[in-house]
């Protein structure tokens, strides 16, 4: 189990590295999370919602995701609620304290799916949450300590070099934990460091003497960690996306895209930032909408009326009304194609209280909120020029109206989402669709076409650059964490 010294301290990307370079030595190896928190999830080829991260390590040892790599998943929508999804189903919503108290009724499931991955792997990677240093936490735990001791798995902490005061978290960390759990930590990572490794040898030493465990190894900084898709909207700013921008193109395409507040399934924009000749910039609410963009992209939500609400108070409305009569092109997913509906009624009361609110008026189109979740992985074609495409939905919700007799998608026969009458306005429920390389060329062509940009002569294969991404992780971990020692540590359980 991978335990950290904090949150982001690059966790997910080591058991994904971990997981590729142990699975290319012909190990059967799976991850696992006992309890995610994030609204960046993926539907599960089991049928099931998991986090986003546990889906690309799945990825990593070429096995399908399953809901048993993440039996335990918080959606924030509030900032003392989550909704709480147990082996990829919805089981409701529960405030923060009140978790605090079912969470050892949670612990058995978190098991049996444990046993259900390791009946099938030679090896599972558990990758724990937050930190263990978070002993205020402690009581009930089955995100860290908890899972491990009722697991009977050895530990490796990790600690980020980048943020500075590596030393002092390691060794810190140790010093407030319990005898047991010490007992169970056998050896050290300092991860995302950047410059001459031998500068920080006598930290690694002091590391060592100080803990009385094993260093593991020091792992460079991954330039590349910004192609793959990110855990959580913590890593959403427009630095991390300019540096996949070609932002000095003459004909580049800029797409704006509002950081809302409960900004859910935003790997969706993944393969629009990776295309040579698109900027892509997720902006704060607190700044204007630039005059420049040539799209908005309004992304999905954990809690739509909330998310709208926020849109209006910092008058981001009136920008993108402003925006749409330009002639600027904008296009909703999921709860962003329902903002732009006429009206969004929850009639019982899933975001809080019943309400109806009214919509920005984009699309003749109305939805309703029912208490049933969509989950399930769709096969569909663009209406307009019939290119395939492969995505999910994941949602709550039914929309309708006059808007739709102008589809976005054919799903099945039937018509998705809706399109504009100018065609610059659009929505739909599907996510993933922008992964579909035929779909994504299409659809970015058709917009430049509209905003009088050319075509761009380059073009990405998405799902083979992430394999490629994949395997230089799996390179980068390999010559910098000592495999052999881990796999040593892994079968002494």
């Amino acid at each position: 189990m991978l335990q950290g010294t904090g949150s982001d301290v690059g966790k997910s990307l080591l058991v994904a590295g971990l997981a590729r370079a142990l699975t290319g030595r012909g190990l059967r190896v799976r991850p696992f999370k006992p309890q995610n928190m994030s609204n960046n999830a993926a539907v599960s080829a089991d049928g099931g919602e998991i986090g986003r991260a546990q889906a690309l390590q799945a990825r990593a040892c070429g096995v399908p995701a399953s809901v048993h790599m993440n039996p335990v998943l918080l959606k924030p929508q509030t900032e003392i609620g989550a909704q709480l999804v147990v082996q990829g189903r919805v089981e409701g919503t529960v405030a923060a304290s009140a978790y605090r108290e079912r969470k050892p009724q949670l612990l058995r499931r978190v098991m049996e799916s444990f046993a259900r991955l390791a009946s099938e792997a030679d090896l599972v990677l558990v990758e724990g949450a937050g930190s263990p240093a978070e002993i205020n936490l402690r009581a009930g735990d089955i995100a860290n300590m908890g899972f491990a001791a009722a697991a009977d798995v050895p530990v490796v902490l990790v600690g980020d070099i980048d943020r500075g005061g590596v030393i002092a978290s390691l060794v810190g960390t140790m010093a407030v934990l319990e005898p047991d759990e010490k007992a169970r930590i056998r050896g050290f990572l300092v991860n995302k460091f950047r410059g001459d490794a031998l500068l920080f040898a006598d930290g690694r030493a002091e590391i060592a003497r100080r803990t009385g465990l094993a260093d593991l190894g020091l792992v460079p900084w991954f330039e590349d960690a910004v192609r793959l898709p990110a855990e959580d909207a913590a890593g959403l700013d427009s630095r991390t996306y300019a540096l996949r921008a070609a932002a000095s193109r003459n004909d580049r395409l800029k797409i704006v895209v509002p950081h809302l507040p409960r900004i859910a399934n935003f790997d969706d924009l993944d393969p629009l930032a990776a295309e040579p000749g698109v900027m892509l910039e997720v902006r704060a609410l607190a700044h204007v909408l630039p005059a420049d963009a040539d799209v908005v992209l309004l992304p999905g939500s954990k809690a739509t009326l909330s998310d709208l609400g926020a849109l209006r108070q910092a008058g981001w409305d009136i920008d993108l009304l402003a925006h749409a009569r330009r002639g600027g092109h904008v296009i909703g997913l999921c709860g962003g194609y329902q903002m732009l509906g006429r009206n969004i009624a929850d009639p019982n009361g899933i975001e809080g209280p019943a309400r109806t609110a009214p919509g920005l008026g984009l699309l003749e189109v109305d939805t309703i909120l029912e208490p049933h979740k969509i989950l399930r992985e769709r096969r569909a074609q663009d209406a307009r020029s019939g290119t395939p495409i492969r995505g999910y939905e994941i949602h709550i919700g039914r929309t309708t109206g006059p808007g739709c007799a102008q589809p976005f998608l054919v799903l099945d026969g039937q018509a998705e989402g809706a399109v504009s009458r100018d065609q610059r306005i659009e929505g739909c429920y599907i996510h993933g669709l922008f992964t579909s390389d035929a779909f994504r060329r299409a659809w970015l062509d058709r917009v430049r076409a509209a905003r009088g940009l050319s075509h761009s002569d380059t073009a990405i294969a998405y799902d083979a650059s992430l394999d490629a991404v994949l395997d230089r992780l799996a390179d980068h971990v390999a010559a910098s964490v000592d495999l052999d020692c881990i796999l040593e540590i892994a079968r002494a359980r």
